[in-house]
């Protein structure tokens, strides 16, 4: 009977459990994941099962790791995914929250564009560390990725974006609005609107203060054009943006992406 074992072809005989198969390996693995879920209790195996071994604090080869990252997903889930590519437009609060999460799901290709570096006031709710104060937010982000998982394909575009060097979007499935400045953001998604019809477009509005968690939301606005947030509180004079609110609205923004790249983009 053929299985796979960290996604490569393996025979076993039938009738043969998941435990039986690890010990059969090595019994000092600790985790055993069976078509993308731990197991808690033993199970026969079936034909076609993907199983995954992972010993706990060791570190795989770059190889084994890979095959540890698809095994949470399922292996047609993770080749769509790794399929994908999306651009993030602004790498702040919103942008390099929903870039960790991409990256970390195993979107194939991400573009980065930021113009700006990353100043102590950024820490509050961006993914950046205070070594990278001063540096570029496109170098300083593709060296967190890189770091998450090295199998994405980063590109990075340190610009100020307008609606006259926007061309590079059109190689990208999905274009993601990660502004700050209202007009940017009008700028960006007229302009993606107009010229990328056929792209997905995810914007934001609306993430400020402390206010209900469920209060932000993901809305088709229509056809391949999405806004996420709680559409009235908006960054301002005593009512800035914080962490937690920003974070939500930015995983509504990367859910909705990867759902796209699964659900919507043969």
């Amino acid at each position: 009977m053929k299985i796979f074992f960290n996604e490569a072809l393996a025979e076993v005989t039938e009738n043969t459990t998941a435990y039986q198969f690890r010990d059969w390996v090595d019994k000092n693995y600790d985790v055993v994941v069976l078509n993308g879920f731990p197991l808690s209790q033993d199970k026969i195996l079936s034909e076609g099962d993907r199983i995954t071994l992972i010993q706990k604090g060791k570190v795989p080869s770059k190889d084994e790791l890979e095959a540890l990252l698809i095994a949470r997903h399922t292996p047609n889930i993770h080749k769509k995914l790794k399929n994908g590519k999306v651009a993030i437009l602004g790498l702040g609060g919103l942008g390099s929250n929903i870039a960790v999460s991409l990256a970390r799901v195993g979107v194939g290709e991400l573009v980065l564009v930021d113009y700006d570096v990353v100043e102590p006031s950024n820490l509050n709710r961006q993914q950046y560390f205070v070594e990278h104060i001063g540096m570029k937010k496109t170098e300083a982000l593709k060296n967190i990725l890189e770091k998450i998982n090295p199998f994405v394909n980063i590109k990075t575009k340190d610009v100020f974006v307008t609606k006259e060097n926007i061309e590079f979007l059109k190689e990208c499935d999905i274009i993601i609005e990660a502004f700050d400045d209202a007009k940017c953001k009008a700028m960006v998604c007229n302009a993606a609107l107009k010229n990328f019809r056929d792209k997905y477009l995810i914007a934001s509005s609306g993430m400020a203060g402390y206010y209900d968690s469920n209060d932000i939301r993901t809305k088709k606005i229509r056809d391949k054009f999405y806004i996420c947030g709680d559409f009235e509180h908006e960054a301002k004079e005593g009512d800035g943006l914080m962490a937690p609110r920003v974070a939500i609205c930015a995983n509504h923004m990367a859910n909705l992406a990867m759902k796209i790249l699964i659900d919507e983009i043969k």
